[in-house]
């Protein structure tokens, strides 16, 4: 039985880009568990459990999960987490990860020490967690990311929901953009805008780009670990 542990933000987490792979992987025969920057329970982004964005069935499914969920309910403090317990590592996206679990010291020696584990642990990395990858180092100091082929949220999508000077619908200031970020620090990136979906899985990394391939990725990691997939 594969162990799996989901690092969610508590700054505003893409409700479909968690969800979907949560459960895709709770029908497999893996064993998951739950963990935030502080251990308090994450919070979705609004407009990812809005109707008109996202769909009727979609908000629903989310905000159903969301709030009754006990993975969710009662997470672990990222920082509690042992590598050594988990084959792999997911990391959900959305814009609140910049602000959280991309910049979280925990975050980051969590996904080194599992992708560089003799024994092949796997990361799952998508959207805007992506940035993450721009601030994770090996453990030679390099960039963790540096030379491996990744999709992530692109620049071109990002101009249609930052302002000019970079501020959120809700008022906050976007510090970074993950391609910008990912690409400087070594990355071969390709978001594939001409694709509906877009997984790239380098070795031990698995990306995708946004919520419409977060299934994707979660059935790539599926794969990757060899587990009983979903019916």
């Amino acid at each position: 039985m594969a162990s799996v542990l989901f690092v969610v933000s508590e700054e505003g987490y893409w409700g479909e880009e968690c969800i979907d792979p949560l459960q895709t992987l709770s029908e497999t025969d893996a064993d998951i568990d739950v963990a935030t920057p502080s251990g308090g329970p994450p919070v979705v982004d609004e407009r990812s459990i809005d109707p008109e964005n996202v769909g009727e069935e979609t908000a629903e499914r989310v905000k159903e999960a969301h709030e009754n969920d006990q993975r969710l309910q009662n997470p672990m403090p990222i920082a509690k987490a042992d590598p050594e317990m988990y084959d792999a590592v997911v990391f959900p996206g959305g814009h609140g990860t910049e602000w959280d679990v991309n910049q979280d010291r925990h975050a980051r020696a969590l996904l080194r020490e599992i992708v560089e584990r003799e024994d092949g642990g796997k990361a799952m990395v998508v959207c805007h967690a992506v940035g993450l990858l721009a601030f994770a180092r090996d453990s030679d100091g390099g960039f963790l990311v540096a030379g491996r082929d990744v999709t992530g949220f692109p620049n071109e999508w990002e101009e249609g929901i930052v302002d000019d000077d970079d501020c959120m619908p809700d008022g906050r200031k976007l510090p970074y953009w993950v391609e910008d970020e990912v690409k400087a620090a070594g990355a071969n990136w390709d978001a594939e805008l001409d694709s509906d979906t877009s997984v790239t899985t380098d070795g031990d990394l698995i990306t995708g780009r946004g919520p419409e391939s977060s299934h994707a990725a979660a059935m790539a990691l599926v794969e990757a670990l060899g587990t009983t997939p979903p019916a």
